[in-house]
């Protein structure tokens, strides 16, 4: 079955999920670097992207903190163990890359933690917008760090340093 895609206007921008085979495969943002360009199938519905939609919907509303979606990212082994980390970072919470390092059990291989984060296909749902660095600064995110503030401060995420960079005044346009 070839994807089917669905876009969906949001606080942080356009959203757009890729389905295929019965399982999410693509949340791309719309802030992303070649996010025009990206090849999606063809725009269409599903029972899988409604749900999916709605999900993103109550999340972005506050009513939902966990997704429960069928995922399918294609990435490496590695790429694939790192997102799964990602997906255990509650919901308010962030983690650093090292820490993220530690529960895949490559304590040394931060450096290698953020390109797969930087690679996450699926953005929002498997939360690499949670992850910072040691000191506490937000370091880099695909969609952009104007998205990465709004998306912790919409989670209230507790950071170590000042919460008062993120406000709906920071939010991205």
């Amino acid at each position: 079955m070839s994807a089917i895609f669905m876009d969906r206007t949001t606080p942080i921008g356009l959203v757009r999920i890729v389905e295929q085979d019965g399982a999410v495969t693509r949340v791309d943002l719309s802030t992303s670097d070649g996010f025009a360009n990206r090849e999606s199938g063809q725009a269409g519905t599903s029972p899988l992207l409604q749900a999916a939609v709605q999900q993103l919907d109550e999340y972005f509303a506050g009513q939902r903190t966990a997704f429960e979606l069928p995922l399918r990212p294609e990435g490496t082994a590695f790429q694939r163990q790192a997102w799964q980390a990602l997906c255990a970072i509650p919901y308010g919470e962030t983690r650093s890359y090292a820490q993220q390092a530690r529960a895949v059990g490559r304590p040394t291989a931060t450096r290698a933690i953020g390109a797969a984060n930087g690679r996450n296909p699926i953005a929002i749902i498997v939360p690499c917008h949670r992850v910072i660095g040691s000191d506490g600064s937000l370091t880099g995110y695909a969609g952009g760090e104007p998205v990465k503030r709004w998306l912790l401060a919409h989670e209230g995420a507790q950071r170590r340093t000042q919460l008062a960079l993120w406000s709906d005044a920071n939010a991205p346009q």
